[in-house]
């Protein structure tokens, strides 16, 4: 490491932090709550053995996986991420509901000015959603 400054994860752990420490690249010292969290809900040693059975590139992408768990845990104990999407999909079919209702209404208003002899053409942009990708 280059700076001499022990990774986050050596400096919690209080232990020297060697050169090819696995846990430097990915828990910088100026970062420390993102290992304590990890640490907290997986484990130093789990987090060691995952690591160590990845591929170098594969890495990364694994330590922000375990870090964003670690820290909805921290949150949410019970659910973690999962009350996270929950909560977000709710939102999202409560938002679509509430499209929907919109849109009709549109409709309605489009078909009733122009049967009203208002002129055509008021409202004839009605809001087509996309399906949500899963």
């Amino acid at each position: 490491n280059s700076y001499n400054s022990p990774c986050a994860a050596c400096k919690f752990l209080r232990r020297k932090c060697m050169p090819g420490c696995i846990f430097a690249p990915y828990f910088p010292p100026e970062e420390p709550h993102k290992f304590a969290n990890v640490h907290k809900i997986f484990g130093a040693s789990n987090v060691t053995k995952l690591l160590n059975e990845l591929l170098p590139h594969q890495r990364e992408d694994a330590v922000n996986s375990l870090a964003y768990e670690a820290e909805a845990r921290v949150r949410d104990p019970v659910y973690g991420c999962v009350g996270a999407i929950s909560y977000l999909q709710r939102q999202v079919h409560r938002l679509q509901k509430e499209l929907d209702a919109a849109n009709a209404d549109l409709a309605h208003y489009g078909l009733s000015t122009s049967a009203g002899g208002t002129p055509g053409n008021v409202v004839d942009l009605v809001f087509q959603p996309q399906p949500l990708q899963s």
